[in-house]
């Protein structure tokens, strides 16, 4: 459904690279730049009950006129502590998140309450721009350990939508073509050209010398998100669909040769797209009069070819009518969806910032799946994870029926109450004592009520029961107290 990207340096391997060309670099002052130091910590994926070591990133923001701090959401998920310093590193002070996107990879900062911010208001601001063209010459920004200020000139190559943080979320970004250098501070950099801001730099990839950079139409949106007190984030239509390149599909179809389109393969319930009636099997032709050809791209009057979502996701706010042209058992119909944030998802595609839930019962462990639990298994995971749970992220409407979230058995315990068990893993969680598991709560609030002396747990593959002594279970769970679990469950 989605062009995709492949990067193969992050932006925080930037640090370590060996010399490179030499880039054009100048000297200049550092208005509206400072440096953000946070403190992030995330939890062990595998192991929700642990968290992983801190660590420690640093980068820049850019002031605005009202006094915020604009950078990318990487750069405050997670964070347990954040701090804004001067160029030079005489004035430090603390701070705090506004708003976050992690979609869009967005975040705004301020000053913590009370804190003194007198010389955050000497640095000067930036203005917002507008967009850029191919070939246009933009301005990276970097800050220097000693506080000078260098800017890199780098070339605006390509304009597409690519996912730059939070997996399968994909946005407006320019394609810069510019060598940077090492420098201090450069997980995340402020992109300007001529004078005004033009993005946030969120991913460089040193082979290629690419940097992608947050486009100002994104910005813009998340900024008059945020104006108004209340962050809802970006809307989403809420379908899926399937290209319509294959001739015998488009004659089944009934579409024309001059028609493009969009086969809509998925409705989710609760969206703008099921509220204004659209419904599996339509073909999406135009939105907002515009034209979607056979591989779901329109022609933007800025941009040129970009990918429909954009039309969602790019250009409207939560609560804006988007008008759609469908055919529907080969007749054209004009439709109108009010927009929406995306339904809550069955496999949640991120959990920065939250605690995942887990239960522990006589050495089985739970979890909610997600995402993030699948791309634990490395570069390789659509591959090297367990099929079934791929499944469920491919497919979540087999598995959606009666179900808040998935529940997995993750992982055993070698425990006496587990016995024979040891090699079980990675299973969907269907029944729990009788009654259907929904989602964490309901697993365990059906572990307080045993049947017939027996803890009962049915999982969608061999050994496809297991059976538990409560006895023997809840002594291990004491033990595994005594030995420094902090906790046996956790609950959203």
């Amino acid at each position: 459904m989605f062009p995709t990207r492949l990067f193969s340096f992050s932006l925080a391997l930037l640090l370590v690279e060996v010399a490179l060309p030499a880039p054009a670099l100048t000297a200049a002052k550092s208005k509206g730049l400072l440096r953000i130091n946070t403190t992030i910590q995330t939890y062990n994926v595998s192991q929700p009950w642990e968290l992983n070591r801190p660590q420690r990133r640093r980068g820049l923001g850019a002031v605005l006129k009202d006094g915020t701090v604009l950078t990318t959401g990487e750069m405050a998920a997670n964070s347990t502590y954040i701090e804004f310093e001067s160029a030079d590193g005489a004035h430090t002070v603390p701070a705090e998140v506004i708003a976050i996107d992690y979609e869009a990879n967005l975040a705004l900062l301020e000053p913590e309450e009370g804190a003194n911010r007198d010389w955050i208001d000497t640095l000067g601001t930036f203005d917002i721009g507008g967009p850029a063209k191919i070939d246009d010459k933009v301005n990276i920004w970097q800050l220097e350990d000693n506080g000078d200020a260098i800017r890199t000139e780098g070339t605006v190559r390509s304009v597409d939508l690519l996912t730059t943080f939070a997996s399968g979320h994909y946005f407006l970004c320019y394609e810069v073509k510019a060598s940077m250098q090492s420098a201090s501070s450069s997980y995340t950099l402020p992109v300007t050209r001529n004078g005004k801001l033009l993005g946030i730099l969120a991913s460089y990839n040193s082979k290629d010398q690419i940097s992608d950079v947050v486009s100002p139409d994104i910005v813009k949106g998340f900024l008059e998100d945020v104006g108004d007190g209340k962050h809802e984030g970006f809307p989403s239509l809420g379908i899926a669909t399937v290209l319509t390149e294959d001739p015998q599909f488009r004659k089944w179809l009934g579409l024309k040769d001059q028609q493009g389109g969009l086969y809509v393969s998925r409705v989710l319930p609760e969206s703008g797209a099921d509220e204004s009636g659209l419904k599996k099997g339509d073909v999406l032709l135009t939105v907002d009069g515009h034209n979607i050809d056979r591989r779901g791209y329109y022609e933007d009057p800025v941009y040129g070819r970009l990918f429909w979502s954009h039309l969602v996701r790019g250009s409207k706010r939560v609560g804006n009518k988007l008008a759609l042209l469908i055919m529907r058992d080969g007749k054209e119909q004009q439709l109108e969806a009010v927009l929406r944030r995306p339904p809550d998802r069955l496999i949640p595609s991120h959990m920065y910032d939250k605690a995942p839930p887990y239960l522990i019962k006589g050495g089985l462990v739970f979890q909610e799946l997600t995402r993030s639990y699948l791309e634990a298994f490395g570069k390789e995971w659509r591959s090297r994870a367990p099929l079934d749970l791929l499944d469920a992220l491919n497919n979540p409407e087999d598995y959606e029926e009666g179900r808040k979230r998935l529940v997995f058995l993750s992982r055993v315990i070698r425990t006496p109450a587990t016995i024979g068990y040891d090699q079980v893993s990675n299973l969907i969680v269907t029944e729990a004592n009788g009654r259907k598991v929904t989602d964490m709560k309901s697993l365990v609030a059906a572990l307080k009520n045993p049947r017939d002396e027996l803890h009962s747990i049915r999982i969608d593959d061999i050994p496809y029961v297991i059976y538990l002594d409560p006895e023997a279970s809840d002594l291990v769970d004491k033990t595994l107290l005594q030995r420094g679990l902090p906790a046996l469950e956790r609950l959203p």
